[in-house]
Order: structure tokens, then sequence, then C-alpha cells
């Protein structure tokens, strides 16, 4: 209604440099860094890539015993709210999170301005009946992007005994599909939501990874896994990436982490940088932000779980 005039010259010139700053961030690299043109486009097209090579043998070892060690110092697995935004509490974890190589094929997929929003631990002990029902992500998370991105990257083998992650290829293109929450006792989803239309297994593609392999997958893409029948821990490690123009519709106050590129939009409080594991503020934000998360993801629930 105003136009410009009532704005100072610095005024204009700010304003100008932000308008410019946002065209910039928005432009996406004419050429892939990391995955090919084929593979870009499958994604698109399939809504998930896998498996990819993060880390070698050595270096998902090496990660696999920080938790380890962590878990044994403290008597047993590492369990409730510990498990998410893990990198508020563990430096290694914000170390992974910050990966060029797991960020340059992120970036071919969704642009160089890219918020960490999760990361968490599935964890699926050996001989045991956790699962994963048939779900889509976004359908919980009040994110108003269809182009968030789970890394989730394979700490120990993810096999078909073990309880790979399973996709419906496609199945991010189709919207969102009726889903119920079931708060099964062995569900590792916070509501136990699931999917309430019948998955034809034919259609679905089980995604086995190796240690230090990873798979990409849009979070509208529905997904399951099976509980863990081998004698070895199933251990995957998340990160949830999008773009930073994304918003959060059903809370006043959110959190991510700014990984790569520039943030002219400032939807989301950036998360603080651990300096070592349990850095004091770190660990104080946790707390918020593990409540906010919660209030979130149980947003319009019949009933609260104690821990996510």
């Amino acid at each position: 209604m105003f136009g410009q005039d009532w704005l100072g010259a610095q005024d204009r010139r700010v304003l100008a440099l932000r308008r410019g700053l946002r065209k910039y961030s928005t432009q996406k690299p004419a050429m892939p860094k990391r995955l090919t043109e084929d593979e870009v486009a499958r994604y698109r097209r399939e809504g998930y890539l896998s498996p990819l090579t993060m880390f070698d043998k050595y270096e998902s070892s090496k990660f696999r015993q920080k938790l380890e060690s962590f878990e044994a110092s403290q008597g047993g697995p590492i369990t409730g709210d510990m498990r998410s935004k893990s990198h508020l509490i563990f430096k290694w974890v914000d170390d992974i999170m910050r990966d060029d190589r797991i960020l340059d094929p992120v970036e071919d997929l969704i642009g160089g301005d890219i918020l960490c929003w999760h990361t968490f631990f599935w964890i699926k002990e050996p001989a045991t009946e956790s699962y994963v029902s048939w779900h889509q992500d976004l359908n919980y998370w009040g994110l108003d992007t269809d182009q968030l991105v789970t890394v989730w990257i394979a700490l120990s083998a993810a096999t078909s005994e073990s309880g790979c992650m399973n996709v419906l290829p496609g199945s991010h293109t189709i919207g969102f599909m009726p889903h119920r929450d079931g708060y099964g006792e062995q569900n590792m989803l916070t509501r136990g939501q699931e999917i309430t239309v019948d998955v034809d297994d034919a259609e679905t593609v089980a995604m086995p990874l190796q240690a230090g392999e990873a798979s990409f997958h849009n979070g509208r893409l529905a997904h399951s896994s099976q509980p863990n029948r081998s004698p070895d821990r199933r251990i995957g490690l998340s990160f949830n990436y999008m773009p930073t123009n994304t918003r959060q519709t059903l809370s006043d106050w959110d959190s991510a982490a700014l990984v790569r590129g520039i943030d002219t939009y400032g939807h989301f409080t950036p998360t603080p940088r651990p300096k070592r594991d349990f850095d004091p503020v770190s660990v104080e934000f946790h707390k918020k932000a593990t409540n906010a998360g919660r209030n979130i993801v149980f947003h319009g629930a019949e009933k609260v779980r104690d821990t996510l």
C-alpha cells in the first residue's frame, strides 16, 4: 500500500541486498556435485536413492564405538529424548550432520541453502519385535515443504533379516494417504502412526545397507521396517534436511541447524553447535528443542507417550 517511498536510502540498500541474497540462495547448481543427473531424476521420480556410500568401514565402526562406549558408561542402551536431536548432545553427531560427503548429494536434491531439522537414532536390539509401520513422515511434522530429504545412515548392517527400511516408490507424489494412530507397544513411531490403506508388498522395495552406507528418501515417501531377527544390533542414524524457506505450521517455535549456505528467512531458531559432548549450552537447548518436537509430533493426538 505504501510502496517503498517511506524507506530511507540505507533501508533500500538492505532490502535490495536481502532480495539479492534470496534470489541467489534459491538457485540450484547447474551440475550435480555428487549425484549423477540420472540419480537426481530417479530420486524425483521414485522418491529415494539407495545405497550411497558415505563412510568407510573404519569410520562407521568408530561412530558405533562412540555410541556404544557411551551406552556402556550409562549401563544400557540410549533411550528417550537422548535419541532425538542427538546432534545437540554428541559433538560427533553434529560433525556427521555437517559432513560434505552427505551435504553434497543433499544439495544436488534441494539446493545449497540447507537446514537440518532433526536427528535421531533408530536402534533395534537383536531378536526383538520393534518395528516401524507404513507411514509418511511429513504428515505429522508440520513442515510446509515437499522437499525434505531424510538421510538414513547405517552404523551396523541393515539387512532384510535385521529389519532394513522398505519403501513404496513414487508414493511421495500422490499426497498424504489416510493415517491412524495405533500406539502399538513395539512400534518405534511416536504415535504408532500407520497408513490405513493396504500396501501391496509386490510394489515395495527393500533398502538393505552395509555399515557406512546411507539411503535418501523424500519426507512424503511411504516407508516401514520389520523387526530385527538377526544376532546383531541394527543401528541407524537419520538426518532430516530441508530448504531454508521451510516453515513450521504446528508451532510458534521450532529449531533447526543451518548446515550449508545462508538463511535469509529466519523461520527457525538456530541450534547451538556443541564444542564437546554434553556441552552445557547445547544440553540446555536440547531440553527445549525436544519438548517442542514432542508437542509438534503429538499435535492433535488422543494421547501422548512418555518418550519420543
